[in-house]
């Protein structure tokens, strides 16, 4: 989408299997919003979303690995951001700006890598300096990267869609005590939200591992971005919307053992959409959230011991 880039950092090697993932505003910031859904989330400046709140604009989210060790990766991002003149002005001179930098970690302690070998802010400037326009790489990459999905391996996905002239895209790292694999037919529930041949061919897996057991950690993070006009609240809305998505595609979601969170930007300036355009742009977010949890399944590579969906016996 214009305006938005993303980049990933991650490492894959002895004692290490975690990364980030950070998604960058056009430099004059994005309005934003969030929705907190699961029951352990780990989180940062998620109140100064809130729209009674002052701040306005985001320069950055970050979404990582290292559960809440993950979340020193979103210093590395603000003096990057700092350090090229973006944040919230605070005086007369372009140095005085204090980047605004949300954040959401997920669980992946100890799943191939060491318990202590987490995202620290050398990844998140990593990322920063790794981020594009260009197409999002999807899989076992940056905040991906030990993300399991129910019994599977799990990863990075993102999905885009246009709407009356209007950009929407979705970006999830799928990482859910539940399962986005239907028990009864091996299909992943999410598929039907997909659009004409988007996912080709995807053989059924009746044979995948079921999902995690109720006392293992989670959650499903992710960020909904587009270039219409949006006030907070709205953009709170859609990031909750956004939500009915990741239900869909994740069964059960929001569980005790997950911290599902969503971010939501708008890039839009000008007038904010009113309430019919509004409510079809939630429509398609809810399922552009879906179809990135797909994606991020089928992208995903095996690591850690866990299997991808790719892999599973038919």
């Amino acid at each position: 989408m214009t305006g938005v880039r993303v980049g990933h950092y991650e490492k894959i090697a002895d004692g290490w299997l975690t990364g980030t993932t950070v998604v960058l505003a056009p430099p004059g910031g994005a309005t934003g919003g969030v929705d907190v859904r699961g029951a352990g989330p780990g989180t940062r400046e998620t109140d100064l979303l809130d729209p009674r709140n002052l701040v306005e604009r985001v320069h950055a989210v970050v979404l990582g690995g290292g559960s809440a060790f993950g979340l020193d990766a979103a210093g590395g991002v603000m003096r990057r951001l700092a350090d090229d003149g973006i944040g919230f002005p605070m005086g007369t001179t372009p140095d005085r700006v204090v980047p605004i930098v949300p954040a959401a970690v997920l669980f992946d302690l100890g799943r191939g890598g060491d318990w202590r070998a987490v995202p620290d802010a050398s990844f998140g400037a990593a990322a920063y300096d790794a981020a594009s326009a260009g197409p999002v790489a999807m899989g076992t990459v940056g905040a991906g990267t030990g993300a399991k999905a129910g019994g599977l391996k799990g990863g990075v996905g993102s999905a885009s869609a246009v709407v009356d002239g209007l950009t929407l895209g979705a970006l999830a790292v799928v990482n859910a005590v539940g399962s986005c694999v239907d028990p009864a037919t091996g299909e992943l529930y999410g598929l039907p939200h997909g659009l004409a041949g988007e996912f080709g061919e995807v053989p059924a897996r009746p044979g995948v591992p079921p999902g995690a057991s109720d006392s293992d950690f989670h959650t499903t993070i992710g960020v909904v971005a587009t270039d219409a006009a949006l006030t907070k609240a709205q953009c709170q809305k859609l990031a909750g919307v956004a939500h009915d998505g990741l239900a869909r595609a994740i069964r059960p979601a929001h569980s005790m053992f997950d911290g599902d969170t969503i971010f939501a930007l708008a890039t839009g300036n000008g007038l904010p959409l009113g309430v019919e355009d509004f409510n079809t742009l939630l429509t398609v977010a809810a399922d552009t959230f879906s179809r990135a949890i797909v994606h991020g399944v089928l992208s995903a590579t095996g690591a850690g011991g866990l299997q991808a969906y790719r892999d599973s016996p038919r």
